[in-house]
């Protein structure tokens, strides 16, 4: 489908201009990143030439992506904005709320049964506000936003960390939290620290058992889960002309794995075939004639070091496949090192679910290798010992795989499939097992897998790779099996070995569907009603947050000291309590609860110094709140990784948290703090977590001169009356603080807009 074609064009017809005169003003050849950033400067924007990790710079995004239940609070937002419809095109997908179960047809019904609630009120505030809304069971938001919205030189944000899929389409796509969405709405200026950029050149060609998904595996092992924190990863070379276009969505989605604000590619042939095989010729016309502008400068592809923070090299020749985990994306091992390492950890090397699709691979290409290799199993009589479960990721892909035989090829091996929604990659899995909390090993071509993450189970083992890979160890229904080098024993008898996998990047046929499930919005929105009962489990309208004071803060509480891990997972976690995620006070009763406490290594105990008990972490949080206290958050490295997910934030603010220092942040959730009003502060001394003791009472000073650049001191007093003095270092410029004082950014567009 075609969208927004005049916005485009509109992008094209200015970018020259615009990129050249940033080339004027930076004085150097520009990376292709930097093009498209200096092309969204928003008109407020006084500057010409910022420095990279430093400068707090304002953008204009061309567009804004939500998915259901991130929508849900940023509507909620809005609404209270005093907007009548929206700055620039927006759209809301459903795909978090459909549990994964029994298959497709039975869940897509029992969702819209169990979510009408909440999918009524997002059809009609979309419909109000001029936004457009695609229907449950139209896919996932990356999927689709790949295959209509997604254009080779712009920019968007989009309310989940994935958005970063769209990188694959040569576009800067960041993920935010629902407050960053609601600026851009709402026609605000939207703020970014001008990243730093990570280089990554890949030269050769992938062949056999490597795949996109590989290239990302090894990068995560490179740079870690933090590695590409506050940095676009942008990739470059004949090896990356030559992958396919979702293919390198493949590679920028799990992007947001190693924190990176986003990864990118450069625009070239499989792009533009992919724009015109998914119905967006005219795209595809007008960014063949401005692709100069939508790559790099030569100079920086001949010299990448000098135009880089940082330059990784990889040979695509010479990759082999990689599997990563258990509980953490980054560990990654070579498939020639993987089973002695599943021996050497005692990880189950039984494997009890392979799962393929998701936003991650979910292509037609991912499809038809992963069931060639379907085919095999059945042709070659083999049994498949591990159950079997396939997401498509969009109705598109959905329908075409249906018509050309490749969903059958599952079916035929015992797969089932479900609908084109998030499911088990988030946790909406209703997993059949007699024993939920036993050891146990998956394997998924998703792209997170911490603890818990897929079904709850914190004792699940949860691996990661390419879906041709998870297909045949399914097959094969062990860990330890290396279809490059290892055979099986079919039901005759007799040993087999699985040929490489082999796939079309497109369906010879052409893509097709009956029914997008897209929804367009109306004309006039203005007479719609927007109805939230009082008495909602689901739903509930937001209350401004209350203004800072004015006053140095004295006498918090320590809530908890976090020990180890902490992502957003978490702090706020998914699977059945994404049914909470448009009522904040019924979701606050999830906070913190898979943070890991410090003094006891225990999950949701801690000690209550409101009555002296140790007890679950919401309810000392609103024992604190109810008694006047507020109450103060200490974290370890990289706090907050993961998801964008806003509710991390705003149930802490909340139930009463004033403060959350760590040792650092992630990007998305230190903004998402500022954002809803708390102050978000790291260790100058990262030794100084150590010093924090289970009953310590905080006082912050410095806020009545709260300044750019300029520390913090928490006066720590222990329980027996001795003192520390902690000093903090924050990020917070001008517009920031702000917000701070105001309560929340929200709370500050409201009084701007209501002058």
């Amino acid at each position: 489908m075609l969208f927004d074609f005049k916005l485009i064009k509109s992008v094209y017809e200015q970018m020259p201009e615009r990129v050249k005169n940033a080339r004027k003003n930076l004085g150097k050849p520009l990376t292709l990143s930097e093009k498209i950033l200096y092309s969204h400067l928003s008109v407020e924007e006084k500057g010409n030439k910022f420095t990279r990790g430093e400068d707090y710079v304002n953008f204009a995004p061309d567009r804004v992506a939500m998915q259901d239940a991130t929508a849900q609070m940023a509507l909620l937002q809005f609404m209270n904005a005093g907007k009548t419809k929206v700055a620039v095109p927006s759209t809301v997908h459903c795909d978090h709320l459909i549990q994964a179960s029994i298959g497709a047809e039975k869940d897509l019904a029992d969702a819209k049964q169990q979510n009408n609630e909440v999918y009524d009120f997002l059809e009609s505030v979309s419909q109000k506000y001029g936004i457009g809304f695609w229907k449950p069971g139209a896919g996932i938001i990356h999927q689709v936003v790949l295959e209509n919205y997604a254009f080779p030189g712009g920019m968007m944000i989009g309310t989940d960390s994935h958005t970063v899929n769209a990188g694959g389409l040569g576009m800067i796509a960041i993920g935010v939290g629902g407050a960053d969405a609601v600026d851009v709405m709402a026609g605000m200026p939207w703020e970014l620290k001008m990243p730093k950029l990570i280089g990554v050149k890949l030269t050769g060609k992938l062949s056999g058992w490597v795949s996109p998904k590989d290239v990302i595996l090894k990068v995560a092992g490179i740079l870690t889960v933090k590695g590409g924190t506050g940095a676009i990863v942008e990739y470059f070379g004949e090896g990356a002309d030559s992958i396919s276009c979702t293919g390198k969505g493949t590679i920028c989605n799990m992007g947001a794995e190693i924190g990176a604000t986003t990864s990118i590619f450069a625009y070239d042939r499989n792009m533009s075939n992919y724009l015109r095989l998914t119905g967006r010729e005219d795209v595809a016309d007008l960014a063949d004639v401005v692709m100069g502008n939508l790559r790099s400068d030569e100079e920086v592809y001949e010299n990448p070091e000098k135009y880089y923070d940082q330059v990784i090299e990889i040979n695509l020749s010479e990759m082999q496949p990689y599997i990563n985990g258990p509980f953490t994306p980054d560990l990654a091992h070579s498939l020639s090192e993987f089973g002695k390492a599943v021996k050497e950890n005692n990880y189950p090397q039984t494997l009890e679910v392979g799962l393929i699709g998701s936003c991650t691979n979910s292509s037609y290409e991912d499809l038809s290798r992963a069931a060639s290799l379907a085919k095999q199993a059945k042709d070659k009589n083999l049994r498949v010992k591990a159950e079997f479960v396939v997401t498509p990721g969009s109705e598109l892909v959905r329908y075409t795989t249906e018509r050309d035989g490749i969903l059958k090829e599952f079916e035929d091996i015992g797969g089932v499939i479900m609908a084109n929604a998030c499911g088990p990659c988030i946790g909406q899995w209703k997993r059949h097992t007699e024993d939920p909390t036993r050891k146990n090993s998956i394997i998924t071509s998703f792209n997170r897998n911490f603890a818990k993450r897929n079904d709850g189970n914190p004792n699940t083992h949860g691996f990661v790779a390419s879906p041709e890979l998870v297909t045949a160890l399914a097959i094969a229904g062990d860990l330890c099996f290396n279809p490059m080098t290892d055979t099986l024993i079919n039901e005759d008898g007799v040993e087999v070995r699985l040929d490489e996998p082999k796939g079309l990047e497109f369906p010879p046929k052409g893509f097709d569907m009956k029914d997008s499930g897209y929804l367009a919005p109306g004309a006039d929105g203005s007479a719609i009603v927007i109805n939230v009962n009082e008495s909602s489990e689901r739903l509930q309208l937001l209350a401004p947050f209350q203004a800072w004071d004015g006053k140095d803060w004295t006498g918090l509480n320590l809530l908890i000291k976090a020990k180890g891990k902490c992502t957003t997972d978490h702090i706020s976690m998914a699977g059945p309590w994404l049914r909470y995620r448009g009522h904040l006070d019924n979701i606050s009763n999830n906070m913190l609860i898979g943070a890991v406490n410090y003094f006891n290594e225990e999950t949701n105990s801690i000690f209550n110094p409101v009555n002296g008990k140790y007890e679950e972490v919401p309810v000392t949080a609103r024992d604190l709140k109810a008694s006047g206290l507020g109450s103060v958050v200490v974290g370890d490295e990289n706090y907050g990784e993961g998801s964008s997910r806003e509710h991390a934030a705003m149930e802490p603010r909340h139930l009463g948290v004033k403060v959350v220092i760590v040792r650092s942040f992630a990007r998305i959730h230190e903004t998402n703090l500022k954002k809803q009003g708390v102050l978000g502060l790291t260790f100058a001394n990262k030794a100084d977590y150590d010093k924090i003791q289970e009953k310590d009472k905080f006082d912050v000073t410095g806020l009545t001169d709260f300044a750019p650049g300029k520390p913090l001191k928490l006066v720590v007093t222990h329980e027996d009356g001795t003192k520390d003095t902690i000093v903090a270092n924050h990020t917070y410029n001008d517009v920031q603080i702000e917000w701070f004082k105001a309560g929340s950014a929200l709370n500050l567009i409201r009084i701007q807009n209501a002058k």
